[in-house]
């Protein structure tokens, strides 16, 4: 075992439960350079989090182990582990291996919808893939996940002339009558706008033209923007799509309905033709739309998250859990949400057995399934987990791009997070030390709320 394999306290022994849940992996603008971008941070940070520090002299029991100056030291001490990751990874023989793994699984199974039969080749593919890596303990455990399909979908202006728009139906949204819908429409900027013109809605279109502040806080017209304009008397409402710029593409994702308020077909239209209409409609101009779904909800299908670990020396029942989602929504590869996070997950497992490290504590990795139909995998691997929770000594995930890396976002006591601090330090070779003040993941939120460092 590697003299950086030695220290026997957990970050787990010091945390307390946060409800801070902003920002779990913080980038910079995207890197041109693809190849080098999925390992660097997450991997150096999880080998040594393999350790578990303990927060400032504390164990499990709290009492007193060692001062903050004498883990500082120690965690000097890794300089030359870290430097065998980042070389193994950025320089050796692993250079672009994520990437290229990736590249091959995003070619061969393509978008991978819960309760698709993609999704399901896509399980098998990894299960198949984390044994030939020789990790051990691959295993599936069975979920049961949303079947939703978009069917034949389009929407076109008839008034005041016509236009084609592009759309795309939001998941779980119901279909159209078979005829479709045309209605005219109102044109709204907010939540609050929505209700001070009630009156006008009832019988409408309702779309959003909401301005991009934020991903977590604009995503709510996403996810709610059915049920307000059902409340009002709508007959559909189409959302401007969450994101920054466009190029005439409109973005899908999930929503929710409410059981108390009638159901209304839901899509994502462009930043272009939310802002047209926008124009339109303060011109004082009539607006009618026709809006066709053939969406379709079927039965919960049966799918799996997909696990490996590899097991730990001296405590093997405590466990490192490091995630992405491998489901992805159908009209794209899914490469990036979450194939990346997936991949990068899984290659860091595969660098700590290549260089031949073996972990006190299990490190064990999950790919989950159902995540973008609201985290349903990890909600069930929760509810199957949770009464060991006291070994679960910090979760991870990655799902908010693989981009150039600039530092990690942490969810965790003051004790914890200066532990933390020092731990970065050992990423100074490629500039990626900031520790960023919170943690949000769909996949691990539930692990923080019950006190699990993230």
């Amino acid at each position: 075992m590697s003299q950086g394999m030695t220290l026997t306290c957990s970050l787990r022994s010091i945390q307390k439960t946060s409800s801070r849940e902003q920002k779990f992996w913080q980038v910079r603008q995207p890197s041109v350079e693809k190849k080098k971008k999925m390992k660097h941070l997450f991997l150096i940070f999880l080998m040594n989090l393999l350790h578990q520090y303990a927060g400032k002299s504390l164990r499990r029991d709290g009492s007193s182990l060692k001062s903050f100056e004498d883990i500082k030291n120690e965690i000097a001490g890794y300089t030359n582990i870290a430097k065998a990751i980042i070389d193994l990874a950025v320089h050796g023989k692993a250079q672009n291996r994520s990437y290229e793994r990736l590249a091959v699984f995003a070619d061969t199974i393509g978008p991978r919808l819960s309760g698709s039969k993609n999704l399901e080749a896509a399980i098998k593919y990894m299960f198949s893939a984390l044994q030939k890596d020789g990790l051990e303990n691959v295993h599936l455990e069975p979920v049961k996940v949303p079947h939703w399909e978009r069917g034949e979908e389009f929407a076109v202006m008839l008034e005041p002339r016509n236009h084609s728009i592009a759309i795309l139906g939001l998941g779980n949204s119901i279909a159209t009558p078979p005829e479709g819908i045309t209605a005219e429409v109102i044109v709204v900027a907010s939540f609050d706008e929505l209700h001070k013109r009630a009156q006008e809605a009832k019988g409408k279109i309702v779309v959003y033209n909401e301005p991009f502040i934020s991903y977590a806080e604009t995503v709510q017209y996403r996810l709610q923007g059915a049920v307000e304009a059902a409340k009002v008397g709508a007959v559909a409402s189409l959302i401007r799509s969450i994101a920054s710029f466009s190029i005439h593409s409109p973005h899908t994702g999930g929503q929710s309905y409410q059981p108390d308020v009638p159901q209304i077909p839901t899509a994502c239209i462009s930043v272009e033709d939310a802002e047209m209409m926008s124009r339109m409609s303060l011109r004082g101009t009539k607006i009618i739309v026709h809006l066709k779904m053939g969406a379709k909800t079927y039965p919960d299908s049966p799918s799996f998250n997909t696990v490996a670990e590899i097991v730990g020396s001296k405590y093997p029942e405590q466990v490192v859990l490091v995630s992405g989602h491998l489901d992805s929504w159908d009209v794209g590869q899914g490469a990036m949400d979450d194939g990346g996070g997936a991949f990068i997950s899984w290659e860091a497992l595969s660098l700590i057995k290549d260089l031949g490290l073996r972990p006190k504590r299990t490190l064990r990795l999950v790919l989950w399934t159902g995540e973008e139909q609201g985290g349903i995998g990890a909600k069930q691997y929760y509810q199957l987990h949770k009464e060991n929770i006291t070994n679960f000594d910090i979760v991870m995930e990655s799902d908010e791009g693989t981009f150039q890396p600039s530092g990690l976002g942490f969810a965790g006591s003051a004790e914890a997070r200066d532990i933390v601090k020092e731990i970065m330090t050992l990423l100074q070779p490629i500039n990626v030390t900031d520790v960023y003040d919170n943690a949000e993941g769909t996949d691990i939120t539930y692990w923080m709320r019950d006190g699990v460092p993230g």
